[in-house]
């Protein structure tokens, strides 16, 4: 029995009466709406209105199962028994309508099949009834998409989205022509190859632990996890280190280093852009998105892309990884791109087309790890930079390094035009913690019921949340999470120990892989043990740290692993380059990007096998004597937690030295300064890693550190808590005896340390009377368990004249189950049925929501808030339709040029009820 001529024999007039039983009655219009809507919206068992209850629904579905049975033939009709598991199974399926997040006219572009398979197949149907399901399932799906289709407000909705459509179609394709120009037909036909190589070769994101100890390929658009960044103090509406405590317009942005955004929208009209970030952080993961959101234009009709990202439209993507391409300090001219990246396609570019590129402002440059390159050749690359700008203005630059690896302005201009704005990426919230946890255990197809137990094991567990601030790290967990079957280490070093364990051997040895080194047929070849492997990778480690390489040349490799080879004679046989390609082949730690090139699969893995050979091989003094530069922080903090007690002290007393009666010095600080206070702040870090210590250096480096504090301004408090680690925590004062101006770095900082030791410090100042501070309170709880944040910050957070900041639909549960506020900033996508549910009447006077709301909707949902009089939207919300609601009028806010004030006026609901709580 063919799926197919199943469904050609259900009568649609059969069905027809009871699909449309599903959905709730329409309303008047087009029910225009920017966010998709859940199908909750219209089907009538879920949601608002309850029409249809879940007996009800069980019945509707057993019902269409009956119908359908006559339609295959009495001798093909289900068993009784098949047809009630159907029934079943069918009506967890429709059930599930009200979880898909689209509207009716994206649910008929899908089609059919499509829609089906976007509901849950169940797993555990007879094989009669598995055999009956996917052409029942279609069915029903052709029923409900031809439901959809009839409504009246369907052709109104799909002419507005085909209205929509074109309109940004027509747009991108003249932006297409405006940068794509009058090309020779050689180019042109080149890049597009180009595109398709961009995208073949940053397409994919590696996950590690997903397979044999290697990295798993994992498409870019599923793993992709969106990533924020800190824009700078000085962005229009946002809270610089100037802003007077207590006080601020409307326009501040709650966050006090200016406005936390998504990294899309923050690159947005941006064409010059420095990306600081940590080891992990996700700079080449966001270069790599870049990089083929860009390439994707050049490849038919210019695909949907982020909003705001117009100027990458018809750009040509150069992805330079500055460990790769600068060879002996010189990095590559245009013609060279290719080549020094390896492409296979560089033999094959026209003459002269990277210049014809660059000239005509068509390209985009993405200049990947400044930190990754010797110091002393960074001056090069900097002037590089400068002179490509002055030789092709107009293409846009991202440019991605550490924190400390270059000062601030690096890349600064006399003309600010022509300078590059500085973000920094900010930690992973508990939202992109648990979203990309979720999009691991599915690419891994792990049991999901490990994924939500690793979810919760990281709310609850501090030293598991602050490890899991990054990609690197939380795929690490993930990794680790499921080999050892939900148990997880729960320190760093005990984490890297566990991870270089389960990609150096475990993996190979459970599944039978053969691991022996120079084997020539079976029984041929030494198995090399765990400690062996180790010990080859910490040479190549402690060989690139000490000559300060990302990379290595193989014969370097070869040389050194023929150096160590000799003392492990006695049982290995191999030579130095059978053992090199064992190590590429089988441990996972390394890697040959290029031909001839060797490095670490990631920079962390080098830091923590080369800080233990630096341990084993007591440089202390090397460690030391470098410890004011950013390469080597990481290095030092491993070498901390790897060291025996008196190592340790060592370390920590050699990091605290110049801190003597002049400690800390008085502004302005000049470079030998700024070196003491680093080295002391990393020795506050330090300290967090280091299991056993003696009391004595433990109470010096915490008394020094203590000097440092309160911060006097924001940019010292950004500075110390990006350098001090969780120590500053149990130090900071306040808020008695603190100024304003103190007590609001004093908060920063803690913020800025962002783990859930920081509630208890932070719980002192909710009564603060700088409205200031209490905004950076009613900001940040996204960053924060929020169930704990809301119950102890916000419950007793003197809100007068607040704006509380909602993220995420469990701030909006939250603040409901507080009571209610009366003024509440939406930051993210809500939908106004949300508001609806969530906040409540008696209390909400002003509403404040950052994102777009939905244009088109008739604001007949203010109805319910008798008190509020003042709703603040983007200018943008309202170009794309958002329409005052009725008894409100409309007017440009008055403190901030890109927002509209929508007022309710005399006479209207609401009139007289002023008080704001």
């Amino acid at each position: 029995m063919e799926p197919s001529s199943v469904a050609l024999r259900l009568a649609t007039g059969a069905l027809a009466p009871l699909i449309g039983k599903l959905f709730v009655k329409e309303g008047p219009g087009a029910e225009l709406v920017d966010r998709p809507v859940r199908l909750s919206s219209l089907v009538s068992f879920r949601g608002e209105r309850r029409t249809l209850g879940e007996p009800e629904l069980r019945r509707l579905a057993g019902e269409l199962v009956r119908r359908s049975g006559p339609a295959t033939g009495p001798a093909e009709a289900p068993s009784q028994e098949t047809a009630a598991e159907l029934a079943d199974a069918l009506a967890r399926a429709l059930h599930a309508l009200g979880d898909l997040d689209m509207d009716d006219v994206q649910a008929v572009r899908l089609g059919p099949d499509a829609l089906a398979a976007r509901l849950p197949r169940p797993r555990d149907l007879s094989a009669d009834a598995d055999a009956r399901w996917d052409a029942l399932l279609h069915t029903c799906c052709v029923h409900v998409l031809h439901f959809f289709t009839t409504r009246s407000t369907f052709v109104a909705r799909a002419q507005v989205e085909q209205t929509r459509m074109l309109h940004r179609l027509a747009a991108t394709t003249d932006l297409l022509l405006e940068r794509i120009g009058d090309r020779r037909a050689e180019d042109a036909a080149f890049e597009r190859r180009w595109a398709e190589h961009v995208i073949a070769r940053h397409g994919e994101l590696t996950i590690h632990g997903l397979d044999i100890g290697h990295g798993h390929e994992w498409p870019l658009d599923a793993a992709y996890v969106p990533l924020e960044v800190t824009t700078p103090e000085t962005e229009p509406g946002s809270a610089g280190p100037t802003a007077p405590a207590g006080a601020g317009g409307s326009g501040d942005s709650g966050d006090p280093s200016g406005l936390v955004l998504r990294a899309e929208d923050a690159l947005a009209g941006r064409e010059r852009v420095l990306l600081r970030g940590v080891a992990g952080s996700g700079k080449s993961t966001l270069v790599q998105w870049l990089a083929v959101t860009a390439a994707r234009t050049h490849l038919g009709p210019p695909r949907d892309h982020p909003p705001g990202l117009d100027h990458l439209v018809g750009r040509v993507p150069f992805v330079l990884p500055l460990r790769r391409v600068v060879v002996d300090g010189r990095p590559p001219t245009p013609d060279r791109f290719a080549h020094a990246v390896g492409s296979p396609l560089a033999a094959a570019q026209p003459d002269g087309w990277a210049d014809r590129v660059l000239a005509a402002g068509r390209a985009l440059l993405l200049v990947d790890g400044v930190d990754e390159v010797p110091e002393r050749d960074r001056g090069a690359v900097r002037r590089w930079i400068r002179e490509l700008m002055t030789t092709y203005p107009g293409n846009p630059w991202v440019v991605t390094a550490r924190p400390s690896a270059v000062r601030e302005e690096w890349l600064a201009d006399r003309d600010a035009a022509r300078g590059f704005a500085e973000l920094s990426l900010a930690p992973m919230s508990r939202t992109d913690i648990e979203l990309f946890v979720t999009r691991w255990h599915e690419a891994a197809d792990a049991d999901p019921a490990l994924g939500a137990a690793l979810v919760t094991a990281v709310r609850t567990t501090d030293a598991l949340a602050r490890m899991a601030v990054n990609p690197l790290m939380c795929g690490l967990l993930c990794a680790l999470h499921r080999d050892r079957e939900g148990f997880l280490p729960t320190d760093r070093r005990d984490l890297y120990e566990a991870a270089l364990g389960m990609l150096l051997e475990r993996r190979d040895l459970e599944r039978g892989v053969d691991t022996t080194v120079g084997s020539t047929g079976p029984g041929g070849g030494t198995r090399l043990s765990r400690d062996a492997l180790v010990r080859l990778v910490q040479r190549l480690a402690h060989w690139m740290i000490r000559n300060d390489r990302a990379e290595m040349d193989r014969a370097d490799a070869v040389g050194q692993l023929a150096r160590v080879l000799p003392a492990m004679a006695h049982h290995l046989t191999a030579d130095a380059d059978t053992v090199l390609r064992h190590l590429l082949e089988r441990c996972g730690l390394l890697r040959e990007p290029v031909p001839g090139r060797i490095d670490f699969v990631h920079r962390t893995f080098q830091d923590y096998l080369g800080a233990g050979a630096a341990v084993e091989e007591g440089d202390f003094p090397l460690l030391l004597d470098n410890a004011h530069r950013d390469r080597w922080e990481d290095v030092i903090r491993m070498a901390v937690a790897l060291g025996r007690p008196a190592e340790r002290a060592r370390l920590l007393e050699g990091l605290l030295e110049g801190t003597g009666e002049n400690f800390p010095p008085e502004p302005p600080v000049d470079e030998a300064g700024a070196r003491v206070v680093r080295r002391v702040l990393l020795a506050a870090d330090c300290v967090a890693h280091a299991s056993e210590l003696d009391p004595g250096t433990r109470r010096r480096v915490t008394d020094t550190v203590a000097r440092l504090l309160p911060p006097a301004d924001l940019r010292q408090a950004r500075f110390l808590a990006h350098h001090g680690g969780t120590l500053l925590l149990g130090l900071l004062p306040g808020p008695e005896g603190l100024t304003d101006e103190e007590a609001g770095a004093v908060v920063v900082t803690a913020l800025k340390i962002g783990t859930d030791a920081a509630l208890p410090p932070l719980a002192r100042y909710r009564r603060h009377p700088s409205l200031w501070l209490r905004r950076q309170l009613a900001w940040n709880w996204h960053h924060f368990d929020a169930e704990r944040y809301a119950r102890e910050i916000l419950a007793d957070l003197d809100d007068e004249g607040l704006y509380i900041s909602v993220h995420t639909p469990e701030h909006l549960r939250l603040l409901r189950d507080l009571g209610g506020r009366a003024r509440v900033q939406l930051v993210g996508t809500h939908r106004p049925e949300d508001l609806a549910t969530h906040l409540v009447p008696e209390r909400l006077t002003h509403l404040w929501w950052r994102n777009l709301p939905a244009p088109g909707d008739d604001g007949a949902w203010t109805a319910g808030f008798p008190h509020l009089r003042e709703i603040r939207v983007r200018r943008a919300a309202v170009a794309e339709g958002f329409g005052p609601p009725p008894g409100f009028t409309a007017a440009p806010h008055p403190e901030d040029p890109k927002a509209v004030l929508m007022t309710r006026g005399p006479g209207n609901p609401g009139e007289g009820a002023r008080g704001e709580n």
